[in-house]
């Protein structure tokens, strides 16, 4: 070898030692650097392992979830005389239950007032809220919550006596109504007021549901505002329902999803994929009453969907079969919606149906 041949082998073999370097070290720490794709997409396969730690693997310690509700909305989530807990929100909570534990009756159900429920998640006295609550950008930031898929699309309205003879907001001028402390509809009810010119109204402000309702029945005020869908509930249970009626005009939106603790991720995953199921289930046509015949399915995405292949539960720390568990022990959404909302109080799918269907209940991929 000649001196100018040795002098650019060496050259050469400088210049690539970092590849070398990278090369060397990737193969010793190859979760770091990423390994070689199998699938078809070219995506990085990733050698995922089971969560340990956070509050999934707490839950799973106390064999219990613990779910914040209201407690006092039927429909969303209401205790009869018995004790038994009812409700889209209580049911989400037992779809919950189910994917983790197997057993959606694994739920111990706390009613907190909505002064209380996002002290309750942050201080970790509640695993979640289920509870009418409307996702905002200041309790996803500053108050650091961190909302699962929304689950119910509604918007805040305004219930009335038919004898009042109020039938839009500048009617309220110089009258009372009744709202609920520590919630959007305060500050929804004086934008919206302020609108429309309207500045001489009182409001009455409530702690809880079931006293802000108590007051508009004892005619402390006028008027009750709140979500559209609670005031049509709670107007079943008032002592001659067919005397009220719940106003055409809609003050806000509002966007009601479960919530937990912001800075936990892995839990947070399990509450969205969660709420997925539901409405992925219902996309497919899967019930609780006819699961066991898409389980033979030759549908790949139903067959990875339900468990019988793949591993998509067990890479988030759930069981393989977890949307199974979910469908058959408490239904898709549709179902929910049906048993809670749709037959009890005649509320219209609307925003609340499938997006194949004109709503906007849309849930990604399961692969």
């Amino acid at each position: 070898m000649t001196s100018n041949s040795l002098y650019r082998w060496s050259d050469n073999l400088l210049k690539s030692l970092p590849v070398l370097i990278g090369t060397l070290l990737c193969s010793a720490v190859l979760t770091a650097c990423g390994g070689t794709s199998n699938s078809p997409n070219n995506s990085t396969t990733v050698n995922a392992t089971a969560p340990t730690s956070g509050r999934l693997a707490a839950i799973k310690a106390k064999d219990k979830v613990v779910c914040g509700i209201n407690g006092e909305v039927p429909g969303f989530s209401f205790v009869n005389e018995a004790g038994d807990y009812s409700g889209l929100d209580v049911d989400f909570c037992r779809a919950v239950a189910a994917a983790v534990l197997g057993d959606a009756k694994k739920v111990d159900f706390r009613k907190l007032s909505s002064q209380e429920r996002f002290t309750a998640v942050q201080t970790g006295e509640v695993d979640l809220l289920s509870r009418n609550t409307t996702l905002t950008l200041n309790r996803d930031t500053a108050v650091k919550m961190q909302f699962a898929p929304i689950l119910f699309y509604d918007g805040q309205g305004v219930m009335v006596t038919k004898s009042s003879g109020i039938k839009e907001l500048k009617d309220l001028a110089g009258k009372a109504v009744c709202v609920l402390a520590g919630t959007t509809t305060e500050k929804n009810l004086a934008d919206q007021m302020a609108k429309v010119g309207v500045k001489d109204y009182q409001p009455v402000v409530s702690d809880d549901v079931d006293s802000l309702y108590a007051a508009y029945q004892q005619g402390r005020c006028e008027a009750v505002t709140s979500d559209r869908s609670q005031l049509v509930a709670r107007r079943s249970i008032l002592p001659n329902p067919q005397d009220h009626q719940v106003l055409e005009v809609v003050l806000s939106k509002e966007p009601l999803a479960p919530a937990v603790a912001e800075g936990d991720p892995t839990w947070f995953n399990t509450l969205q994929w969660v709420a997925f199921t539901l409405i992925q289930a219902e996309e497919f046509g899967i019930t609780a009453a006819n699961i066991e015949t898409f389980k033979t399915s030759d549908n790949p995405d139903i067959r990875r969907f339900l468990g019988v292949e793949d591993k998509l539960g067990e890479d988030m720390g759930l069981p393989q079969d977890f949307a199974a568990q979910v469908i058959t022990q408490v239904g898709n959404y549709g179902e929910i919606y049906q048993r809670n909302v749709g037959e009890p109080f005649g509320l219209e799918r609307g925003l609340n149906n499938l997006w194949t269907k004109g709503g906007l209940l849309y849930s990604p991929p399961f692969r």
